[in-house]
């Protein structure tokens, strides 16, 4: 009988020796190994529970699903219908995409220090899972949050999300194409939309192709969706009010599109790229900056 030790190390060692892309939540195979293990057993940590012995029945679950990701190279969060995300846990399953922006590690230090006062009204557009606006509703107590998503699928995981973390006085969810469900203004608005353009559409690792093109897919330029949210959202936050959005690989094109837009790009020392936060009071530019036809 194998010990968790010793099970993290055999199932990193696959994991290791197969063509796999990690990004989901993990960074190597050791990394996803430690998931894979404690995400089947419950455990709360690997060190701690090192010399814990596995039951039979867990080994077998923890070796069929090792060989799931590695044939089918299915991203773990599925496998396991969960994902660990900026300190909480989040039910996951395929058809919405897998959280992982770096926006929640901005969220869970409060903003600081772009955000100028703790947030009365959060929305959280794009929200797939609706891990960003859940975050936003646990690191600001007194705020209401509204999470939209033009995907039934993913509104119906929100609201369970919702629903599993004890929020529903609080937060909401509701179907709406971007904004056109919001009808107050806000004082924070959270982003990861579709955002990959069609060039890295079509290259992405098998893992990624596990997930939505509806979540990813942002057009030639990975800008259709962003462009149409910055121009909605000027209408809506308030002067004091912040958004925080995150536009990856794209951002070269966002900033030739809105060439003066002073959005401020983000350090993210814990990996990702292409975050920025925008003043409200900036917003009513956009639509005069842009260069879209």
């Amino acid at each position: 009988m194998e010990s968790v030790q010793e099970t993290v190390q055999r199932v990193a060692a696959a994991l290791a020796q197969a063509p796999l892309v990690f990004g989901h939540g993990t960074q190597d195979a050791w990394d996803e190994a430690t998931a894979l293990v404690l995400g089947v057993t419950g455990l709360p940590d690997q060190k701690a529970y090192a010399d814990h012995p596995l039951v039979e029945h867990q080994q077998e679950q923890i070796d069929a699903l090792m060989q799931r990701r590695i044939a089918q190279r299915e991203p773990l969060a599925y496998l396991l219908g969960r994902a660990h995300y900026a300190g909480y846990e989040f039910l996951c399953e395929p058809g919405v995409v897998i959280p992982r922006s770096p926006i929640g590690l901005l969220v869970g230090a409060g903003m600081r220090p772009w955000l100028r006062q703790p947030p009365s009204v959060v929305v959280d557009v794009c929200c797939g899972t609706g891990c960003l606006g859940i975050l936003c509703a646990h690191t600001f107590p007194e705020a209401r949050v509204l999470l939209l998503d033009v995907d039934a699928h993913a509104v119906a995981l929100a609201r369970r999300n919702v629903s599993a973390h004890g929020l529903e006085e609080r937060v909401r969810v509701a179907q709406s194409d971007l904004l056109d469900a919001l009808s107050e203004p806000v004082d924070l608005l959270v982003s990861n939309p579709p955002y990959v353009d069609a060039a890295d559409m079509s290259s992405l690792p098998r893992e990624y192709q596990h997930e939505p093109v509806l979540g990813l897919s942002g057009g030639a330029d990975g800008l259709d969706v962003v462009a149409r949210l910055l121009e909605q959202s000027s209408g809506f936050l308030s002067d004091r009010g912040l958004m925080v959005c995150e536009v990856g690989r794209s951002a070269a094109a966002l900033q030739r599109e809105y060439p003066a837009v002073p959005f401020v790009w983000l350090d993210l020392p814990q990996g990702g790229e292409g975050v920025f936060v925008l003043d409200g009071v900036d917003l009513p530019g956009v639509a005069t900056s842009g260069q879209r036809a």
